[in-house]
């Protein structure tokens, strides 16, 4: 619960990345063994206003604290419908396990981008939590 406690929390230190910070962000937590979701999938959409069909703007990798920086740029980060997906069959098959969920996906709507935004997964193998977090 410590480690868990410790990356939740606002005085952990992470390392600061090269580049501007993304406007979004995003951490996921095992809260089932207490540690951060690290080497997981994620991939990023936005979707068209007009045809309501989503575009893959971004993929990636969460690091060993769970996070996956530089998602996207203050410049292509516009006003819409966002969603992310966590591939998390992938996440746990790599550690021996099976888990309810072969993924997640989050929708969100972005009314300010000129705002941050965090949406955390909080993650055991037969649930999921999220939040907007700050």
């Amino acid at each position: 619960m410590q480690q868990l406690k410790a990356h939740i929390l606002p005085g952990n230190k992470t390392t600061a990345m090269a580049g501007p910070a993304s406007p979004l962000t995003t951490h996921v937590l095992n809260i089932a063994m207490g540690v951060p979701g690290s080497n997981m999938a994620i991939n990023l959409y936005r979707q068209d206003p007009s045809t309501n069909t989503w575009s893959l703007i971004t993929t990636g990798t969460t690091n060993a604290d769970g996070r996956c920086p530089g998602l996207i740029t203050k410049e292509t980060f516009t006003s819409g419908v966002y969603r992310l997906r966590f591939e998390t069959a992938q996440y746990w098959e790599s550690m021996g396990e099976t888990c309810f969920y072969p993924y997640v996906e989050i929708a969100f709507t972005i009314n300010d981008p000129g705002q941050k935004y965090h949406v955390p997964l909080l993650l055991s193998r037969f649930s999921y939590s999220t939040y907007r977090g700050s």
